[in-house]
């Protein structure tokens, strides 16, 4: 890995962090309103965003999350799961927007996997956690995908990483 993909991503797992302390109360449990999801759409640019955001919410989940091993499995995992889908898929999916929507899309349905964990580690019941953490995801997302293309007229994410 270059030096400049490794200093660039390790910046985008601070971040992410930083992001997620800011909002702490609302980014775990079943809420999950986590303002830092919106880091996830920089996959749709370079996929070698990947490792800044996995290293994010690894390290956020260790330092911040109460629900210990539990959300370093689930919750990293479900961000690898997400992430490598949305990837994959850029290369049939034409367009920066229609990948951000399709992100969007493949990040909310994925909160299962968060709703099993919560479900497992809290007892939460299943589908009313995955409708309320699906939701916080949506919306993050949603909001994230017009901030992140304003911040990529100025960086051009892009390139940045090429």
């Amino acid at each position: 890995m270059k030096t400049k993909t490794l200093v660039i991503n390790g910046i985008l797992a601070a971040l992410y962090i930083v992001v997620t302390l800011l909002i702490k109360p609302i980014a775990f449990t079943n809420i999950q309103f986590r303002l830092s999801e919106m880091f996830n759409h920089l996959v749709v640019f370079n996929k070698k965003y990947i490792f800044g955001i996995v290293v994010g919410v690894f390290l956020a989940n260790l330092f911040f999350s109460e629900l210990g091993l539990y959300d370093l499995i689930f919750g990293v995992g479900q961000s690898i799961i997400a992430l490598s889908i949305t990837i994959f898929s850029g290369k049939f999916i034409k367009g920066i927007w229609n990948r951000m929507i399709f992100n969007t899309l493949i990040f909310t349905f994925t909160m299962f996997i968060i709703a099993i964990e919560l479900n497992l580690a809290l007892g939460f019941p299943f589908w009313i956690t995955w409708i309320s953490v699906s939701i916080g995801e949506f919306i993050v997302m949603a909001i994230g995908a017009p901030l992140i293309m304003a911040l990529n007229k100025r960086i051009d994410f892009n390139k940045l990483l090429s």
